[in-house]
């Protein structure tokens, strides 16, 4: 009897051992013990409903805890509703807890709010931060600059900045500060009397660009420009005359076509003029011989010496052309 009702025991025992290891599952799956042990043990304050309501507001406890850990042990002073609120509008927060770290560790004035807007705002804050600690080069692309005696220079320019971090939200970013820098090197260079002189000192391209203040209003502190290298191109002023001189020739070819059409057209019109005078001989010989102010023997005369003239424009005509063709022989 007493093996009857040892069975029935030993199943409810199973049942309740299996029960308790579900109700353990299920609630290391719903609250994160492990990492709520890890943040207590380093000194993170944060409860384990914390953890529960992160998970149902689905943040990930991970995306918090640990860099509030991090920021724990750097000395910094954050709380996880601030974390989770950067996390929930799209911050990267570790993101943010490292550049606050450094920043700490150098000495700068980054707050959390700063480094959280720069961070939303799409600038990677924590690049931002080691730039602004270690200075970045920029090399600028070659830069085409012609001085006053027409030569042109190519110039090449490393321009060393670091981050402002207070003008990195709105500021304008490397291609702004290489456009300036740029544009400082067209006019410096543009001024300058001679290309041989910029050549001589190029470090006055460098000091006088500096001058201008060109990282206003960027997201950069340049600290110097340096000329890496010139080299001479074209010469831009020759080039110029030679299509001005160009420009001139048919200019005056023009003109000179003109002039030339202008005479062709006088010479017709005053063709034109003879033909018609010409056209009144007839007519005036007629009234003569009518009024009687000319007489027939005389009219032969001249129809004789007009004849004699018409013979011997021929005559001389077919000598000059006989000599032409005899000369081209």
């Amino acid at each position: 009897m007493s093996g009857e009702f040892m069975i029935p025991d030993l199943n409810v025992g199973v049942i309740i051992v299996v029960a308790i290891l579900a109700v353990i599952i299920l609630f290391s799956a719903v609250v994160p013990v492990g990492m709520w042990i890890s943040a207590v043990a380093s000194g993170v304050r944060i409860s384990l409903f914390s953890l529960v309501g992160m998970k149902i507001r689905r943040v990930k406890p991970a995306k918090i805890v640990f860099p509030m850990i991090k920021a724990t042990k750097a000395g910094l002073k954050i709380r996880s509703n601030e974390l989770e609120a950067h996390y929930l509008a799209g911050g990267n927060v570790d993101n943010v807890v490292n550049a606050l770290i450094a920043a700490e560790r150098a000495g700068m004035n980054l707050n959390l709010e700063q480094a959280s807007a720069i961070d939303l705002a799409g600038r990677n804050v924590f690049e931002a931060v080691k730039m602004s600690v270690t200075p970045k080069v920029i090399e600028t692309p070659e830069i085409s600059a012609v001085a006053k005696d027409g030569i042109e220079l190519l110039v090449k320019a490393r321009v060393t900045v670091r981050t402002n971090i207070n003008q990195l939200i709105g500021g304008a970013g490397e291609a702004t500060v290489l456009a300036r820098v740029g544009e400082g090197i067209v006019t410096t260079v543009g001024s300058a009397a001679t290309h041989s002189s910029v050549l001589e000192n190029p470090d006055e391209i460098s000091k006088l660009v500096l001058e201008k203040g060109l990282d206003s209003g960027t997201a950069y502190e340049i600290i110097s420009i340096d000329i890496a290298d010139i080299d001479i191109g074209r010469n831009i002023g020759a080039n110029l005359q030679s299509l001005q001189a160009e420009a001139n020739t048919k200019i005056a070819q023009a003109k000179a076509e003109e002039r030339r059409a202008m005479a062709v057209a006088m010479e017709q019109e005053m063709k034109a003029e003879v033909v018609k005078a010409e056209a009144e001989v007839p007519r005036a010989m007629a009234e003569a011989l009518k009024s009687g102010n000319i007489g027939v023997l005389d009219y032969y005369k001249l129809q004789n010496v007009q004849a004699d003239t018409k013979m011997r424009n021929e005559i001389g005509n077919g000598v000059t052309d006989f000599l032409e063709q005899k000369k081209g022989n």
